[in-house]
């Protein structure tokens, strides 16, 4: 496993503004970057001893939506996270994660996608994780809100744990907000909205783009709405016209969800 001084990237954050239905301001806890140090201390030796990573990304989602739409509905997610766990902070979201290869021959067609590959990727987790450590967290939840973020997520777990063995210290890979959250999703549409897989879609399409409808509504260009982005070239699949504010509050709902009962198996199995 790597060392701190290995890490050439920075954690980098995102900023939710209170303008959507479902969005939060960072204006204090469960936000440790929008804390001092004193009060950092403080929600630690008062019982605070887990805290949340959450990882999103910085990568095309066709016309209509931010680059930033990973950042925007992990950092929101991470908050009902730890407001539900109750003795839970929330560190900078990680904008900066694997996107592809720049030296792909397409990876400049949509400017403003930022890759952080592997190994990279997996020591600036290393490096928040051992920091974070430092200062008396004991229980170190990872989230990704994007699939090339998983492994990274449990590598980095299994490794500082197998480090860590006995010594109080865990690190919990929740890749259930992802991946359960995800298909949670999916067949909740099919249920309630009669749409299919290839209706939905998998990238900017009807979940993505009802999250941010939710989280921060206006990361959303409504006049760039259109099925499939509009041509076949434009980073979408599936059909964003469809998307809701409401349908993105069940969603991320559906994510919190499954994130926060993997974590309680993990830990209840840890005993």
């Amino acid at each position: 496993m790597t060392t701190p001084t290995m890490v050439g990237l920075g954690l980098a954050t995102v900023l939710l503004l209170p303008l959507g239905a479902g969005a939060q301001s960072l204006l204090g806890p469960p936000y440790i970057e929008a804390m001092t140090w004193t009060e950092v201390r403080d929600a630690i030796q008062g019982g605070k001893k887990a805290i949340i990573i959450p990882t999103g990304g910085t990568e095309q989602n066709g016309p209509h939506m931010v680059l930033g739409k990973h950042n925007y509905i992990v950092t929101f997610a991470a908050g009902q996270i730890a407001r539900t766990l109750g003795n839970a902070l929330v560190a900078p979201t990680v904008q900066y994660v694997p996107e592809g290869d720049w030296n792909s021959p397409t990876f400049g067609d949509k400017p403003g996608v930022i890759t952080n590959p592997s190994p990279s990727y997996e020591r600036l987790l290393d490096a928040a994780v051992r920091s974070l450590k430092v200062h008396g967290f004991t229980d170190i939840l990872l989230i990704g809100d994007s699939g090339g973020n998983q492994r990274g997520l449990t590598d980095v777990a299994n490794a500082l744990n197998a480090e860590w063995e006995g010594t109080g210290v865990r690190v919990y890979a929740l890749v259930d907000y992802y991946q359960k959250g995800r298909t949670a999703a999916r067949d909740y549409l099919l249920r309630t909205k009669g749409w299919d897989a290839q209706t939905v879609g998998s990238h900017a399409g009807t979940s993505d783009t009802s999250q941010l409808l939710y989280v921060f509504p206006q990361g959303i260009r409504r006049d760039k709405l259109a099925p499939s982005g509009g041509s076949p070239d434009s980073g979408v699949n599936g059909d964003p016209t469809k998307a809701s504010a409401e349908i993105g509050k069940v969603i991320v709902d559906l994510k919190v969800d499954a994130a926060l009962a993997q974590y309680r198996a993990l830990k209840d199995g840890a005993k």
